[in-house]
């Protein structure tokens, strides 16, 4: 079977790979090797897939229905591998392989076409939260994972750069580096995080009714987490005349149902809004930006 990558993932990574990058030549290849190491029969690629890797839907020598996704360096496979394991299936999608391959996971088969995000706004909201409370668990005593103050340390320094480039943006990520220097002088938490949190990160699975896929794990405090699913749907929450004040309700109940300080989940979803938004903007997605900036701008 050919491997040929969606074009989602060759857009998406096209936006962020370094110059000089060959993984998207070498993933057909690297497709081929992973499936015969493991004596797997090839289904099909899921389409559209991700924006990270490369997902194919596989069943093993006995049958079991599995995905076989590969995932490029940058995208931090191994430590999505470390994050599984120790999650153990609790909220997760399972690891099942044995190989240990540099970016080569084999995973537990969800129901691909199925998130939470086709529920209802509420009723997704409860499902995802309650989803996203199992994961957060003390992190293993060696983790080789980053820690929030250095991931977000990496993207305010992006951030500054792209507000000397557009003046426009300064006032929001002013207000934005402001906040994150606020909440690390004191981090209350010390938890394994999903990190890239959100609706479509949760599947309909059979072992559980939902399960948490695709971490970029960190370690730091719940409400960085929970951050990221406050503004979930903002397309819709943009378009509704009340839009700022429903999001406010959402950070206020989100808070309360995951035991969360209301005005540190405030101000980390601040944060990762204007870090979403300003990044947007530098690679050529002007109205994602417009959004998340407008959206920051509420809070």
């Amino acid at each position: 079977m050919a491997f040929e990558p969606p074009k989602r993932l060759v857009r998406a990574l096209g936006e962020t790979a370094p110059e000089g990058d060959d993984w998207l030549e070498k993933l057909p290849e690297a497709a081929q090797q992973a499936v015969a190491l493991r004596e797997l029969t090839v289904e099909r690629v899921q389409v559209p897939g991700g924006r990270s890797s490369l997902v194919v839907l596989v069943r093993t020598a006995d049958g079991t229905p599995a995905v076989l996704k590969l995932a490029p360096g940058r995208a931090r496979p191994e430590a999505e591998r470390a994050a599984l394991a120790h999650w153990g299936g609790r909220g997760a999608v399972q690891l099942l392989d044995p190989f240990t391959s540099t970016g080569v996971l084999l995973l537990e088969r969800l129901h691909p076409d199925v998130s939470v995000r086709s529920l209802p706004e509420a009723k997704a909201l409860l499902e995802a939260a309650g989803t996203l409370r199992r994961l957060w668990v003390e992190p293993p005593a060696d983790f080789p994972f980053e820690t929030v103050a250095e991931r977000t340390g990496r993207q305010a320094e992006a951030m500054r750069a792209r507000a000397q480039a557009d003046p426009e943006v300064a006032p929001l990520v002013g207000l934005a580096l402001a906040a994150r220097e606020e909440l690390l002088a004191a981090p209350p938490e010390h938890r394994l995080l999903h990190g890239t949190f959100r609706q479509s990160k949760v599947l309909s699975g059979d072992r559980m009714p939902w399960l948490a896929v695709g971490p970029d794990p960190v370690v730091g405090e719940c409400a960085f987490d929970l951050a990221r699913l406050v503004r979930d749907r903002v397309e819709d929450l943009i378009a509704q005349p009340s839009g700022a004040a429903t999001t406010r309700r959402r950070v206020k109940r989100l808070a309360e149902s995951l035991d969360v300080d209301q005005e540190r989940l405030r101000g980390w979803t601040l944060f990762r809004a204007v870090e979403s938004g300003v990044r947007a903007g530098r690679v050529g997605r002007p109205r994602d930006a417009e959004l998340l900036l407008e959206f920051a701008g509420w809070l």
